[in-house]
């Protein structure tokens, strides 16, 4: 994997994955070996580590089947269905989709409720946030997930004060409600955005501004393209 600008950014090396296919597979199946009673025995932190771990590795699995004939996550979807809904995961007792981990298993469980989730998982594509370098583990979850949303949000390529708007990624447009549920206090996007003052580049006034509704909010495109590590970053190797 490649890091990107002090981290707030990562490509993948897919080709690596694929030649250590064996080992990215043992940990799918320790993952699928854990049962539904034994995950609801672990305490809260302990569990989300482990979804976010499972489906940034799932998510990876699911690349390789089509990799390196893809140039985009989405092209492994079809017309009637999204990559995410493909049911292919063992998990937890069931055949789970990528879709159940990040809406059912973590946000539809009521049992977290921590917004900075969007800045751990990862979709394979340009436009996500960093695959970090390492598992997300119980005893410094907090701590990783404060810093995957700081590096995110402090990456000008996706969020950006431009002629007095901030213009942001649209994972805040598409999952606006989450960052709105009092979360440190926050009960709307400008209020969550205002708490990330400092990487997003913003005086207190402007932050100021921001939670108190008089900064304009826009959302930037996305970029689906893979999150593939390219050849120049290689240094021209192919």
């Amino acid at each position: 994997m490649q890091i990107l600008r002090a981290g707030q950014a990562t490509e993948v090396d897919y080709d690596g994955f694929k030649v250590e296919r064996a080992s990215l597979q043992s940990f799918l199946d320790s993952t699928s070996k854990v049962t539904r009673p034994e995950f609801d025995r672990w305490s809260n932190p302990a569990q989300l580590a482990f979804l976010i771990n499972a489906y940034n590795a799932w998510t990876v699995e699911l690349v390789l089947t089509g990799y390196p004939g893809i140039k985009s996550i989405k092209d492994l979807g079809s017309f009637i269905q999204s990559p995410w809904k493909k049911r292919f995961i063992p998990l937890l007792g069931e055949t789970r989709s990528l879709d159940d981990i990040e809406h059912g298993l973590i946000r539809g469980s009521g049992r977290y409720n921590d917004p900075r989730i969007h800045f751990a998982v990862n979709c394979a594509s340009i436009g996500c946030p960093a695959l970090r370098a390492e598992a997300y583990v119980t005893e410094r979850l907090n701590a990783q997930l404060e810093d995957a949303t700081q590096m995110f949000l402090s990456d000008r390529t996706r969020n950006r004060v431009e002629s007095d708007t901030l213009k942001v990624s649209s994972i805040f447009k598409w999952y606006r409600p989450d960052f709105e549920k009092a979360w440190r206090g926050a009960n709307t996007l400008g209020q969550f955005l205002a708490l990330y003052g400092g990487p997003l580049g913003l005086n207190s006034d402007s932050a100021s501004h921001l939670s108190a509704g008089k900064l304009g909010i826009e959302f930037l495109d996305y970029d689906w393209r893979l999150n593939v590590i390219s050849s120049s970053t290689r240094g021209g190797k192919p």
